[in-house]
């Protein structure tokens, strides 16, 4: 497996570029001392990259010590094979204004099958070029569907993998996957440890879908340990991340100015052992709905 530098915690760009304050948020996420940052090539229409690459230009190149990450991406039409890739890559390079990523993952390879993203003049082969190369660090997988991303690590072909609201405080679809990149020596991102927003700002919806009534109730109790030991929800999830010997990063997304600001008591709350042994307690949680 290649290695691949990456800080603790990435702040996820996913939406730079879709909302107002857009070059101010780019700014601060390249000079935050938290951690990288994670982008892909479809992000807000390509706007993530292009408005990352206006900051990195604004500062004269990427500040010491920040790294960004991005992600190949189908074109409009879902074709996802290897010229794809390669002009995905292009298109990164070119509005990030950089030459070379240290972590290029394959993302959302919804439009295509297994076997055509393996096969020859697919969109694997094609990463692994550009890693040889040495235009990218390392290859990943990225992708929500456990099955789906469970079969690409099971191939052994990536360096990492990244999955998002599967491995939380109250989710735990993403164990079996984590622990057999793990074996494998890749790395593990875990990206979305507040499950789209439910553990940080108490909505209804877990993972951007509407919660089955045992999973919800499960969340509840939690919610309740997470009263009675007076710990805050939202940094409790992410410590959870964190702490765990499966994750070696997480992609925490950043929306805001306000939010990164807000960011880093998250990260230095203190979170007690014994409220994560009284969440353990409860049993292995039910299923989410998100797959």
């Amino acid at each position: 497996m290649h290695a691949i530098p990456l800080t603790p915690i990435l702040l996820g760009a996913s939406s730079l570029g879709s909302r107002d304050g857009a070059d101010e948020l780019a700014d601060a996420l390249i000079h935050s001392p938290l951690g990288g940052v994670d982008t892909s090539n479809a992000y807000a229409g390509g706007r993530s990259e292009a408005r990352l690459g206006e900051a990195i230009r604004r500062a004269g190149g990427l500040p010491a010590g920040t790294l960004v990450y991005s992600k190949a991406d189908a074109d409009e039409s879902g074709r996802f094979d290897g010229d794809r890739v390669r002009r995905s890559l292009d298109e990164s390079l070119t509005r990030l204004g950089v030459d070379r990523l240290p972590l290029y993952h394959l993302h959302d390879p919804y439009t295509i099958t297994h076997d055509e993203a393996m096969g020859r003049g697919g969109a694997v082969e094609a990463l692994i070029r550009a890693r040889d190369d040495g235009v990218i660090g390392a290859i990943g997988i990225a992708s929500g569907t456990m099955a789906q991303v469970h079969g690409y690590v099971q191939t052994g072909a990536f360096d990492a993998v990244l999955s998002h609201n599967r491995y939380t405080l109250v989710d735990r679809s993403a164990h079996a996957t984590f622990a057999l990149a793990r074996e494998l020596g890749m790395t593990v991102i875990n990206a979305a440890p507040f499950g789209g927003g439910t553990l940080a700002n108490g909505s209804g919806n877990y993972g951007y879908r509407e919660m089955p009534a045992d999973f919800a109730a499960h969340l509840q109790r939690v919610r309740a340990l997470a009263d009675e030991h007076g710990v805050d929800l939202a940094a409790a999830a992410l410590h959870f991340s964190l702490t765990s010997p499966l994750v070696d990063a997480t992609v925490v997304g950043i929306t805001s100015t306000a939010r990164l600001a807000a960011l880093d008591g998250l990260v230095t709350a203190d979170v007690p052992a014994e409220f994560f042994a009284a969440v353990d307690a409860l049993g292995a949680p039910p299923p989410s709905g998100t797959d």
